[in-house]
């Protein structure tokens, strides 16, 4: 028994004839009369009995028609339940960042995401880029704003746009604004506040180390952009931090650029590789590549 035989039983019920709901149903009449016979034999009862041209239900149709309907309103529940439209998607729809991007680049977009999915039941998790990998992978998360190099070939990976992470030393308050720049060898042996050496941002920061030659002395590591901004304002040493978090701010650190050497990272938006793709996804995704194409936040300098 399938939904289909349901779909042609149920119809020649209505209109009480196989020609009419082969019609409705364009099909021939020869076939609407096979999917009546397989039924009831697979059923074991007859559903229809012939007076003259005419068929009649029996009793055990008006059985099976009660069963039935309520069969194929629940088929076509879930089938809307599973619809893959964006524009009707009301399913909680999981979007995951970081709280540097969260806070200095999505803020406006996110609002016109809104607007343009008001239909949506939206969620947003701040994490680092590792937990949010995590999560797009065990369908925790539907998106994700990570940052790169990221290789996974169970990602689908949209780059985004670059981001210049910058040397942060303390410094007293004073009017000047702007990035300087500092040599190489200046960084050796002073005090560094970095990400943990879990972090991927950790591993951009370490391979350019390496790429100026230096081995940093680290005194604190944390994974809090804010917390390591401030222990940088109190004096307690040098750090590197994304271009974005400075942003008004930096009365007590000045920001710096290796002489000859250029720190980035590429943003990109993730999502698990599947078979079947969200369409909600795919749609939130277009959306925020063209909203995050052009970032309007940048370091003077």
């Amino acid at each position: 028994m399938d939904i289909r035989q349901i779909e042609v039983f149920l119809s020649v019920m209505q209109y009480s004839s196989v020609t009419r709901a082969a019609e409705r149903l364009y099909l021939s009449p020869g076939a609407v009369s096979l999917q009546l016979h397989n039924l009831a034999a697979e059923l074991r009862t007859e559903l229809f009995v012939r007076s003259g041209r005419r068929i009649i239900p029996t009793e055990q149709a008006f059985r099976l028609a009660g069963h039935a309907r309520e069969l194929v309103a629940k088929v076509r529940e879930i089938q809307h339940d599973f619809a893959n439209n964006p524009e009707e998607d009301a399913r909680p729809f999981h979007f995951a960042t970081g709280a540097t991007a969260l806070i200095h680049s999505l803020g406006h977009p996110l609002r016109m995401l809104r607007k343009r999915f008001p239909q949506a039941d939206i969620h947003v998790t701040v994490a680092a880029t590792e937990g949010m990998v995590a999560g797009l992978l065990d369908r925790r998360y539907d998106l994700a704003l990570i940052s790169l190099p990221w290789t996974h070939q169970d990602l689908t990976l949209v780059p985004l746009f670059e981001e210049e992470l910058l040397v942060l030393r303390p410094s007293k308050p004073s009017g000047g604004r702007g990035v300087q720049t500092i040599r190489p060898g200046e960084l050796a042996g002073v005090p560094f506040l970095l990400y943990p050496k879990t972090s991927n941002m950790r591993s951009i920061i370490d391979r350019f180390f390496q790429e100026v030659g230096i081995s940093p002395r680290v005194i604190m590591e944390a994974d809090d952009t804010e917390a390591i901004k401030r222990m940088v304002e109190a004096g307690f040493g040098y750090s590197i931090l994304p271009q974005f978090a400075l942003r008004g701010s930096g009365s007590r650190f000045q920001t710096l650029r290796v002489t000859g050497h250029r720190l980035v990272r590429q943003q990109a938006l993730a999502m698990a590789k599947t078979e079947y793709p969200r369409a909600l996804t795919t749609a939130v995704s277009e959306f925020l590549q063209v909203a995050l194409s052009k970032p309007q936040t940048r370091v003077p300098g």
